[in-house]
């Protein structure tokens, strides 16, 4: 299975706890503080806004923590100005990795990033090294109860949409950055509940990951995603399922 999907599937197992931690929220309302900063506090015209607010509701975040997330991007309320940044970097089995993030204090994360990979087996790359791996493409996820593919296939592809696959619990969803938006918007009319609707990084090519590397890889890959200033981590790993249950056990 491909890095985005595996890691897609962890990351939807073990968002409740995150939420829980408050983990999910404190990113998500950097994301939407730092996107009206760059495009404006009204969803309407802003696309990745209103993006980044259907995933904050339906992680549960109040409204009230969106409000004041979107007023201290607009300058309507006090708030840190937040950084974005950007690390390439190579895990276990030489898997290429791209991490991105938004901080107040990029020589302070930059450090403890560092200090991340050094401990799980990783290591910081030049800058360019990998990021070429990757291209932007609009990624929506939709349990398979609430749909059939072909069902499915019919409302996006008419949408925009370029690409499906159906791995695991889950139906994913690959299409144009553009057009993500309409994509969800699509479903959002059929009355189908996505999991998750967002820009993600696909690789050019993967690396098949087996044996040890495989448990030490997920856990630089949550250790990574666990810091506070770290938004998104992608990946190019393969790992087959056979390799998941043994590393699982």
């Amino acid at each position: 299975m491909s890095g985005h999907s595996k890691w897609a599937t962890i990351k939807h197992k073990k968002a409740a706890a995150d939420a829980k931690r408050g983990a999910a929220f404190t990113k998500l309302i950097r994301e939407i503080t730092a996107i009206a900063r760059q495009g404006g506090g009204d969803p309407d015209t802003n696309a990745a806004l209103r993006n980044a607010i259907d995933r904050a509701k339906g992680a549960n975040m109040p409204s009230d923590n969106i409000d004041k997330a979107i007023k201290k991007g607009t300058g309507e309320l006090p708030g840190v100005t937040y950084e974005e940044i950007s690390f390439d970097a190579y895990g276990p089995g030489g898997v290429a990795m791209m991490i991105t993030g938004l901080t107040d204090n990029k020589n302070r994360t930059t450090a403890e990033l560092r200090n991340i990979l050094n401990k799980k087996n990783g290591n910081m790359a030049n800058a360019g090294s990998t990021s070429f791996l990757f291209s932007k493409s609009g990624f929506i996820s939709i349990e398979k109860s609430k749909i059939s593919e072909d069902d499915l296939m019919e409302v996006v592809l008419d949408a925009g949409a370029e690409d499906i696959k159906s791995e695991g619990e889950y139906h994913e969803v690959f299409c144009p950055i553009e057009v993500l938006q309409d994509v969800k918007e699509a479903l959002d009319g059929k009355g189908i509940e996505v999991v998750t609707a967002e820009m993600t990084m696909l690789p050019s090519t993967t690396v098949a990951v087996t044996g040890n590397d495989v448990k030490a890889l997920l856990n630089l890959m949550e250790a990574l995603d666990e810091h506070e200033d770290v938004q998104k981590v992608y990946a190019n790993f393969d790992i087959s399922d056979e390799e998941m249950e043994k590393a699982a056990g």
